[in-house]
Order: C-alpha cells, then sequence, then structure tokens
C-alpha cells in the first residue's frame, strides 16, 4: 500500500510542476500577448496544479480524471480555440497536455488496491 501511495504522490508532484509550467510559459516563450493561449494557459496550468495539490492530501479517482481531461483539453485548445499558428504557444499546450494526461491516466490505471506485480 505505501508503494501505491508514494507513486500516486510522485504523479501528483509531475502534475503541479507541468501545471506551474504551462502557467508560465506565456511569459518564458513569449505569447504573453496572444491573449487566447496566454488565458488558456494561465487558467489550464493553474487549475492543474490545483487540482494536484488537492490529489497529494486527499487521494480520489476524480482529481485524476479532472486531470486527465485538463490534460486532453490542452492537447486539443491550441486548435479549438485557433491559436496553433504560434509554434510556442501550440508546443507549449501539446507538451504539458500530454505529461498531464499521461500521468493523470497511469494514476488512474494503478488507483486501485490491486498490487503492481503478480509476482
Amino acid at each position: 500500500m505505501l508503494k501505491t501511495f508514494e507513486n500516486r504522490s510522485a504523479f501528483d508532484v509531475v502534475n503541479i510542476a507541468a501545471g506551474l509550467g504551462l502557467a508560465i510559459t506565456p511569459w518564458i516563450l513569449g505569447y504573453a500577448a496572444l491573449t487566447t493561449a496566454a488565458w488558456n494557459a494561465w487558467l489550464v496550468g493553474a487549475a492543474i496544479a490545483v487540482v494536484a495539490c488537492i490529489a497529494l492530501f486527499a487521494f480520489s479517482e476524480w482529481q485524476q480524471w479532472v486531470n486527465t481531461a485538463l490534460g486532453v483539453w490542452s492537447v486539443a485548445a491550441p486548435w479549438v480555440l485557433s491559436f496553433s499558428t504560434n509554434s510556442s504557444a501550440t508546443i507549449s499546450h501539446v507538451v504539458v497536455g500530454l505529461i498531464v494526461a499521461a500521468a493523470a491516466g497511469y494514476s488512474l490505471w494503478n488507483g486501485s488496491d490491486k498490487p503492481f506485480s503478480t509476482a
């Protein structure tokens, strides 16, 4: 059980870092003036980080489902919100989205109390 908790915590820490990273990319990568992309990065990045922080202290599957959905949204957002022509914004959203969706999805996959290996 302790190993499961440690793995979940590690994925939550990854998602906190990824969410905060997405939130600061408009300034670091220079697309803060691109209003739609910047606001999406700020809001989605903050939401990912907050949900992952909550999951650190009180794990429940809903947090992982929310972060999976936010990760998928982050990947789709450049095309849905029409800022895919800005490569910095697109790449940051897609990379962070894939990381968050993968970490949250893996945490969901291993979320039950079954053992990690059968050996």
